[in-house]
Order: C-alpha cells, then sequence, then structure tokens
C-alpha cells in the first residue's frame, strides 16, 4: 500500500491512497481541474479512482468530492449526514460509512481491498471523522491513519487510531502565530477553540498516544499558511518521538500547492 498528499492546507486537502490497482482518494478539496491535474501528474487517471472518502463537508475537504463521483463513476464514502451536502449530493454513487466500523473498498477485479474504519473526531462541522486504513498484502498487514481538523485532543480517539506504520496527522498552527497574526479575533477564537484546529502542541499531545515501534513516518498536514511555520511544526513533532524513543521515524510536511512523495506503508 502506497500514502500520498496531493494537497494539505485551507485551500484544498486530499490524500491519494493506492494498493495494487485500487485507488483511494481520502478527500477532494481541490478544485475538480486541479485535482484531476494532480492525479494524472503521479500517473493516476482520474477515472481509475474507484473510491472517496470524505472527512467531512468543509469545502476545503469536500469541495470537487460531487463533481468527482458524477465525472468519473468513483463511489463516494460519507456520514449519511454529509449526504444532502452541496458538495456530495452530485455523486453518482453514494455509501453511508458506519463510523467506528470497518468499511470495505474493493478493488476493480476484485482482488485487492481496503479496510477503511472512520473515527468521529471533533471539530465544527459535524460529523467529523479521521480514517484508519488497513491493507492485508503479500508483504503481511499495515495500517495507515489520516487525522486532520480537530479541536482539542481526545483521548479516546487518539487509543482508537494507533497501531499506523504512516500517519498524517495535523499541526494547523502555532498558538503564539495565531494570536499576533492577522486573522480577525472571531476566527482566530474559532481556530484556536474546542472544535477548531489543532495546534503544534496538542498535535503533539495527539502523537505522544498514536504513535506506537511500527510507526516509521509521519506526515505533517494542514500547516496553516499564515499561523504556523513548518520548522516550528517539525520541532513539536521530533520532541514528542524522542520522548517516546523514536528519534527515527522520518517526519514530512505536507504541502498546499504540490504533491507529496509516495510513502510505501
Amino acid at each position: 500500500m502506497h500514502l500520498q498528499t496531493l494537497g494539505s492546507g485551507s485551500r484544498g486537502n486530499a490524500t491519494l491512497v493506492r494498493a495494487g490497482e485500487l485507488n483511494v482518494l481520502i478527500d477532494a478539496g481541490l478544485g475538480l481541474r486541479e485535482l484531476e491535474r494532480r492525479l494524472e501528474a503521479v500517473g493516476v487517471p482520474p477515472r481509475s479512482i474507484g473510491h472517496l472518502f470524505v472527512t467531512h463537508g468543509h469545502l476545503d475537504h469536500a469541495r470537487s468530492a460531487g463533481a468527482l463521483s458524477k465525472r468519473h463513476g468513483t463511489t463516494l464514502h460519507c456520514c449519511e449526514r454529509l449526504m444532502r451536502n452541496a458538495s456530495i449530493q452530485r455523486a453518482r454513487r453514494m455509501s453511508a460509512l458506519r463510523v467506528g466500523h470497518p468499511n470495505v473498498a474493493p478493488g476493480p477485479r476484485g482482488e485487492e481491498e481496503l479496510s477503511v474504519t472512520p473515527v468521529l473526531i471533533p471539530h465544527d462541522a459535524e460529523p467529523t471523522v479521521a480514517f484508519q486504513i488497513d491493507h492485508q498484502g503479500r508483504q503481511g498487514h499495515v495500517r495507515a491513519i489520516v487525522l486532520t481538523d480537530m479541536g482539542h485532543p481526545d483521548l479516546r480517539a487518539a487509543r482508537a487510531l494507533t497501531g499506523a506504520q504512516v500517519l498524517v496527522l495535523e499541526f494547523n498552527h502555532d498558538r503564539a502565530m495565531l494570536e499576533s497574526g492577522p486573522y480577525p479575533r472571531a476566527l482566530k477564537r474559532r481556530v484556536g477553540g474546542d472544535r477548531g484546529h489543532l495546534s503544534n502542541e496538542q498535535a503533539a499531545e495527539m502523537l505522544s498516544v498514536m504513535a506506537g515501534p511500527e510507526l516509521h513516518t509521519l506526515v505533517l498536514a494542514h500547516l496553516s499558511e499564515k499561523n504556523n511555520r513548518p520548522e516550528l511544526a517539525e520541532a513539536a513533532a521530533r520532541n514528542a518521538l524522542e520522548e517516546l524513543g523514536l528519534p527515527d521515524v522520518r517526519v514530512l510536511v505536507a504541502g498546499q500547492d504540490e504533491v507529496g512523495p509516495s510513502l510505501t506503508v
């Protein structure tokens, strides 16, 4: 199984997961043409995306979800309450997620499948979920986890999302930069509130529970362009990993405007 971020940040999020001939997207927050362009850039025809799993209804995660499904026949998986969302309701094929339970995404010929388990997390778009993605391949069982858009550390969710070889985790803002930055006061309260986004310190707190000895790659995701810097997020992550005795974990920062490397899970 391979994981690759296609874009990460407040202007649009999408992550590609590949297992054999099975291609799956987590979120489709980029515009449709840009999403198609980035898929083509990594050698994946948009029509080959068999499944799209949507974390929540905010535009930077769901913008082209329905349009992608309508144009390419992709099966869109989301919580039932999202099915009337304007960005989603155009989908040609939809499937309601079973929260807290594995949801199977079969490959085009049935020879590959992914098990995708959504876990509820606190955010100001209800419901919002993180995804645990499992694959049983010839080399054994592997797991990736994608968690962004979380208002505060939630130990229940953290304990349900462990055992990943590759972890994509939100490191949205630096608290001092948010407080002194250009956002209006109401937006600062929203981002830094209990249903907004994780600060670097809060993300490190989640990491301290979620990371285990099998983790080899950590992707810092959804960094604010105005309220964070990659070196600050990376320092917080590396401190947490060192305290866990995991100093050799590879730490990458997902970009908004460029595709990330293809990571072997």
